[in-house]
Formats: C-alpha cells, structure tokens, sequence
C-alpha cells in the first residue's frame, strides 16, 4: 500500500472538472461517449479503469480540450468550457499536465530540454528551474539520461521524461493515460508516489489504468467505463 494519509479533497468552490451528461462522437459516427456525469473535486484523487476501447483515451481528449463534446456540459475549475475564447485556451491548458500514452516528446530536444519545456514556454530562465528539472529527473531513474534525445531511449524511459514534462510545472489538474504501462512494477508504483506527493500539494489527479495493482495500492474512488458508459464506485479485485 502506498504511504499516504488521506486523499480527501481540498475544498473550493468549483471542482476542477464537472462533466454533465456528456455525450462525445467522431464526426458523424457513433455516439463514443453516452451520457457521463461526474465530478474531480479540487484536489481530487481519482482512478479511471475500463477495457481497451472503453472510451477513456476519449474521454481524457475531453478534458485537455483537445475535442469538444457532442451533447452536456464539461466545466474545468468552474468554467464552462464551450464559452472559452480562443485566447483563453492557452491559460487554460497550462493549468492541466497531461501524460499521453504515445509520449509526444521532441525528438530535437535532450530529456533535460523536453522535461524543462513547460518552464520555458511559460517564460521562465532556465536559471530558475535548473535544479528543480534535475530533481525530478533524478526521481524518475533518468539521471544517466539527461543529455540524451529521445529515439535513443527505450519505451518506458521515454514513458518516465513525459511524465516528469507533464507536472513539472506542477499543474493544477493533472490527467494520465495508461502512465505506467511501460515499466516495470517497482517504477510504476514510485510513479505513484509522484503523484500522491503532487495531490498532497493540491492538484487533482486523474489516472487511466489497466493496472488494477496500482488501483489497490490506493483509497481512492474507481469510475469505470463499459461501451462509452461511466459507472461509479467498481470495486477492483
């Protein structure tokens, strides 16, 4: 079990996301998502599970406002998403970290440069967050990597730089899609414990997994998605 004391939610006056009754489908195809509802309290900790083909890559598109909903409302930290302007949505992006599961590092750039990235586009000198990036490097096993570029990594390395890319900036919402499927069992629980510390200091947390180990190790709610459709509260054997 991972060492935690409490996973309650900080309170505010919105929840860090709010999907109601959502629908969601690809062009003119079917329906992907049917109907979900559900709440990611600020400073929520909550596990999202469901088969290959589920909806939950959907889902998380959702949320990082990489689609739009097809019917219901989606709000992120009490804001409506549909009625952001255009020059809102950079704001609102940089307030989420998102893990994805086919990594989306640049090539061009070292692990060091892809996890700093963030930082840097945010404006910041590299002075500033040198040893912070090299802090967080070092906790995800990549401090023989820190010049390296990304073809030269294997999967779970490459796993290991996004999501230390995706909460450097210590986001306020941070949502991973399968973020452990590619190392082994020990990495995958430190992982873990990266992000209970990063919930303990106030992000909500939102894990798409396969991997009911890491389920277990947690007293956090489950939502599982069957065919498009949530369903709250599954206890994971």
């Amino acid at each position: 079990m991972v060492s935690t004391p409490s996973i309650a939610p900080t309170t505010g006056s919105h929840p860090a996301v709010r999907f109601d009754t959502v629908g969601m489908r690809y062009d003119q195809g079917p329906e992907i998502l049917h109907n979900v509802t559900f709440d990611l309290p600020q400073g929520g900790f909550q596990f999202l599970t469901g088969a290959s083909g589920a909806g939950k890559s959907s889902l998380m598109r959702l949320i990082y406002l990489a689609k739009r909903c097809s019917s219901g409302t989606i709000s992120l930290f009490g804001r409506n998403t549909a009625l952001l302007g255009r020059e809102e949505l950079p704001d609102m992006r940089r307030r989420i970290g998102v893990i994805f599961q086919d990594f989306r590092l640049l090539n061009h750039l070292t692990v060091f440069e892809n996890i700093a990235l963030p930082l840097r586009v945010a404006g910041q000198a590299r002075k500033s967050y040198s040893e912070d990036v090299m802090e967080l490097i070092n906790w995800v096993g990549l401090g023989e990597h820190t010049h390296s570029y990304p073809p030269t990594l294997s999967g779970g390395e490459q796993q290991r730089a996004a999501i230390a890319r995706a909460v450097v900036a210590k986001p306020d919402l941070i949502i991973a899609d399968e973020p452990t499927g590619n190392v082994d069992p020990a990495m995958a629980h430190r992982l873990l414990r990266l992000f209970v510390e990063l919930n303990k200091l106030g992000a909500a947390v939102l894990i798409a997994t396969h991997d009911h180990s890491l389920i277990r190790a947690m007293d956090a709610p489950v939502m599982e998605l069957k065919n498009g459709t949530l369903i709250h509260g599954e206890a994971v054997s």
